[in-house]
């Protein structure tokens, strides 16, 4: 499969089934990508249906120097900080909203305890090299594949793989120098 490219070429010549190939395959991945900088569920849904609309209606030229996912989701992100920027000009929410929210939060305590956690796995994360930290935030927090990272990083595939390794390896001696207890689970 050559990742949606085929489908995203044949809409433009087209064939309606294309566009509807890749909405059935990346709509959910992608809204997935977008919730995770964008935290707001129907901010990532709204984003991702309006990358798609983009593609429908601007149909945007598709180059293939990255993988047809990494030019979607570059589209996706792109799109949604657009989204976010409107939507917080506009930003209103209705009590029921706030509770509805309100009762999928969790406790305070819970929320204190992730929140410290996430806190220290990122300052430690900093005190890395940057290539270190670069790594891993895109294998992590953007989902990125080795082939896609190694691409950005412009390594080989195979360096990127050590260089995650390594990177890894860094941050658990980080962790542990700055007082982090976890469990290994490896």
């Amino acid at each position: 499969m050559d990742n949606g490219a085929s489908s995203y070429r044949r809409f433009l010549e087209g064939d309606d089934a294309g566009l509807k190939e890749l909405i059935e395959s990346y709509r959910m991945p992608l809204q997935m990508f977008i919730l995770s900088f964008a935290g707001q569920e129907d901010a990532a849904e709204e984003a991702a249906i309006e990358t798609f609309v983009k593609l429908a209606t601007k149909k945007p030229r598709y180059n293939g120097k990255a993988s047809f996912k990494t030019w979607l989701f570059c589209i996706g992100r792109n799109t949604a900080t657009d989204y976010l920027r409107r939507q917080k000009k506009h930003d209103t929410i209705s009590m029921e909203e706030i509770r509805e929210t309100a009762a999928d939060k969790p406790s305070p305590e819970e929320q204190y305890i992730t929140d410290e956690r996430n806190r220290r796995v990122a300052s430690s994360m900093k005190k890395l090299k940057d290539e270190y930290y670069t790594a891993l935030w895109l294998k992590y927090f953007e989902n990125q594949q080795v082939r896609d990272i190694a691409q950005i990083l412009r390594k080989s595939e195979g360096n990127t793989k050590v260089l995650l390794s390594r990177a890894r390896e860094a941050l658990k001696s980080q962790l542990r120098k700055d007082g982090f207890e976890y469990e290994d689970e490896q």
